[in-house]
């Protein structure tokens, strides 16, 4: 019994370590591609380079791993969970940053535990407490503070529609950690990872080849610079933290998962002032310290 209870708080540990380490990954991913916007290729470009340099990696790693049959009905919810948590979710992410600015991204980001729950609440008939609506309350507060401060005097090109294009984008995440919580417990995350990304390869190339050719960073004008950035997107931002995602929820709730958004606006927003590429105003880390409090009140109970 006690080498039971071990063996569960050990891989309850290796979850959080994984999920942790994504989100760290996830919130240096922000500024890096909005560098890579800003200089090197269109969202549906970024978007391209991600899933083909993911897939043809998944899929070489599998081949050294021992097959997976995997049910056709599992594959279907792999599959669409693919299109929702990666070819959606990022799209509407590369566009985002497109338009607003990492920072304002990021603090938005962090409502995904509240909208985890929500999306619950309707998917799955989970049942909102007086306490989680209390908390959906103060992160909507949050939220329209930054959409108001943004539409008054943001720094980004258009940061009203970046905000309301990265709302929609945490939404689908929310959707994809609810849809394919069973099937990670099933499945390996490589065997998971392998099927999203050629699903996603398959959606995303016929929208993104003319992007692709016209691309400065996949032309004679291209530098080294550039292509790390590419590199850490691709290696560590999709391929790492997309085979971490999987695996730490065999271990942990959907919800659980999602809280560890919350370190991407702390990452995230560090780096882009660090770099240049946003200010510190007042409304953003009050915009923070409001969707933190929403996260917290969504996610302890009493």
């Amino acid at each position: 019994m006690l080498n039971f209870v071990g063996m569960m708080e050990k891989t309850k540990i290796q979850g959080h370590t994984a999920v942790l380490l994504a989100n760290i990954i996830f919130g240096l991913g922000v500024p890096v591609t909005k560098s890579l916007l800003e200089q090197w290729v269109s969202p549906m470009a970024y978007m391209a380079t991600r899933c083909i340099g993911a897939a043809a990696i998944f899929w070489l790693i599998s081949l050294f791993m021992p097959k997976e049959n995997v049910e056709r009905k599992d594959l279907l919810v792999i599959m669409m969970g693919g299109l929702l948590g990666f070819v959606i979710s990022q799209t509407l992410t590369a566009w985002a940053l497109n338009y607003t600015t990492p920072v304002y991204f990021s603090l938005i980001a962090t409502l995904t535990p509240v909208a985890t729950m929500v999306c619950a609440a309707l998917f799955i008939g989970e049942r909102m407490s007086k306490r989680g609506v209390v908390g959906v309350a103060v992160g909507i507060v949050g939220a329209m503070l930054m959409v108001l401060m943004g539409w008054q005097r943001g720094s980004g090109s258009n940061d009203l529609l970046g905000i309301g294009l990265a709302i929609l984008s945490l939404l689908t995440w929310a959707v994809y950690l609810i849809v394919t919580r069973k099937v990670s417990v099933k499945y390996t995350a490589v065997t998971q990872m392998k099927w999203i990304f050629l699903v996603s390869t398959v959606a995303v190339l016929p929208f993104s080849w003319s992007d692709l050719l016209s691309a400065p960073l996949y032309s004679a004008a291209w530098q080294w610079s550039g292509m790390l950035e590419m590199g850490f997107i691709v290696v560590f931002a999709t391929v790492a933290g997309y085979f971490a995602i999987p695996f730490a929820m065999r271990y942990l709730r959907a919800t659980t998962v999602s809280v560890y958004t919350n370190l991407q606006p702390i990452v995230a927003s560090a780096v882009a002032i660090a770099i240049g590429q946003d200010t510190l105003t007042w409304d953003k880390p009050t915009a923070l310290v409001l969707v933190l409090l929403s996260a917290y009140i969504v996610t302890t109970r009493r």
